[in-house]
């Protein structure tokens, strides 16, 4: 599946699953740090994984303005995330002594909590209904935690989640893979930005300077991967303020950073020295190579991450199944 868009939609009846399948509420199963192995054995792991080095495949060498292919499935997916925008217009932030955290996401966040099946309804199409509240769990996971009003790479992740979930069922194809990184994370990602810049959200479990970002990872990964064997961007330019203003539509790598540099004052190797060290390797593809193997270490097999990452029919716990 990894060699990008050229490939024909599959045959859905290997993608759809059979009408008898038992979808279920998806729930935490990882409870202790001995169950890190479970997870890192299951077949939810090499389902994520694979969905997301599959994606870095399809968008390798290609900018955000290319002309790809935008399924109906894709259309309702960023219809869904227009709605999650206009909510945040419809629920301004409230006066509160505390600057961050603002007590209004919980109003926001209440809202989608109610709405969530039926917003994922509107994209799966009715034969596919049972699987609906299975689907949902990963969408009201994806948007932040409504108790401790943070935000991190595990609610990213459950957003990558829900997608591979419509991946499973067959609503979204293979050659719906550009599409899912443009226009469809790209659009949850600003409505990421427009949540932590209004409700003022805390990272969750942020590592400071140390951390590649407070909040994301995915976008660096797909971002870099977009840069591979770029004519005159190197990772250097990144840190550079004319290639960052004068590329960043084109290209998700230079949207975070100009995000980072938006949000944050002081010189870039300060507030951002992960990435700082990240601008001086020799090539996009070494960058690329580097930060998948970071994501895995950083969020995929840290502990405080998965113990809140949810397991169904779609995305089991149970040991990778050979063949």
């Amino acid at each position: 599946m990894a060699e990008g868009e050229r490939q024909p939609p599959p045959d859905s009846s290997e993608d759809t699953p059979p009408a008898t399948q038992n979808f279920i509420i998806p729930k935490k199963e990882i409870h202790t740090v001995p169950d890190m192995g479970k997870w890192k054995r299951s077949q939810a792991y090499a389902d994520y994984i694979g969905f997301i080095l599959t994606l870095n495949e399809g968008v390798k060498g290609k900018k955000l303005t290319f002309d790809y292919k935008v399924s109906e499935a894709i259309e309702k997916l960023v219809a869904l995330l227009d709605t999650l925008d206009r909510w945040i217009d419809e629920t301004p932030p409230v006066d509160q002594p505390s600057r961050f955290g603002n007590k209004a996401y919980r109003t926001w966040y209440a809202k989608l909590d109610q709405e969530a099946e039926n917003l994922v309804a509107t994209v799966v199409p009715t034969h596919l209904a049972a699987a609906v509240p299975e689907v949902a769990v990963y969408l009201k996971e994806a948007v932040g935690n409504s108790t401790r009003i943070d935000y991190g790479t595990g609610h990213e992740a459950a957003f990558a989640a829900f997608l591979c979930c419509l991946c499973k069922i067959g609503v979204l194809r293979v050659d719906d893979q550009v599409a899912i990184v443009f226009k469809v994370f790209d659009r949850y990602l600003e409505v990421m930005r427009k949540l932590q810049k209004t409700y003022r959200m805390e990272p969750a479990g942020s590592q400071g300077v140390w951390g590649l970002d407070d909040f994301q990872f995915l976008p660096f990964i797909w971002g870099s991967s977009q840069l591979i064997d770029h004519p005159h961007l190197e990772p250097r330019h990144f840190v550079d303020e004319k290639a960052v203003s004068e590329n960043h539509k084109d290209y998700m790598f230079l949207q975070c950073i100009l995000f980072i540099t938006e949000m944050k004052t002081g010189p870039f190797a300060e507030h951002s020295n992960q990435l700082w060290n990240i601008s001086a390797v020799p090539s996009w593809s070494k960058v690329n190579q580097g930060l998948i193997r970071m994501y895995k270490a950083e969020c995929l097999e840290k502990f405080p991450v998965i113990q809140h990452f949810k397991f169904g029919s779609l995305l089991p716990i149970h040991p990778v199944t050979s063949g």
